[in-house]
């Protein structure tokens, strides 16, 4: 008998399919007091229950990646600029800085971060079959088409 997950558990699962990272899960879903092996468990269930969504050969990582890009959040890189960079390393280190691509600091103070564009990974996630339906947008449109076609006669 399957033991049922817990909201804390799914949503670990949720965030671990799109991190790739077993310490941002953890914290993400509130799970950050469980012992190694317990998050091992729960990391090899995610594994298991997201290899199906490896499509158009790409690989797990990859549709992580694009995900994270697409969806994840800024809200790390916001603290930084609010801190102004002054923050003791351990701190800084648990900061989820994926989505940045560039941070600048100009002669006249202050501080430039640039963001990776969202839409290219989003657009790469539906040309692999990452749409809530798996047959990507290609074939939604396609299929959009053929319906005018029919409609109009042409």
């Amino acid at each position: 008998m399957k033991k049922r997950l817990t909201t804390k558990e799914k949503l670990f699962r949720r965030y671990f399919l799109t991190l790739r990272n077993v310490r941002e899960a953890a914290a993400l879903s509130g799970l950050c007091g469980r012992d190694e092996a317990e998050l091992a468990a729960l990391e090899n269930g995610a594994l298991t229950a997201g290899e199906e969504e490896s499509r158009a050969g790409l690989s797990e990582d990859a549709l992580a990646g694009l995900r994270r890009l697409a969806f994840g959040s800024v809200a790390d890189a916001v603290r930084l600029v609010l801190t102004e960079g002054e923050m003791p390393p351990e701190e800084a280190e648990r900061l989820d800085l994926f989505n940045v691509s560039e941070i600048k600091r100009p002669k006249g103070g202050g501080m430039e971060i640039k963001f990776f564009d969202r839409l290219k990974p989003l657009e790469r996630l539906m040309e692999a079959g990452g749409g809530a339906n798996g047959g990507g947008a290609a074939a939604f449109y396609e299929a959009l088409n053929k319906g005018a076609a029919a409609l109009t006669g042409r």
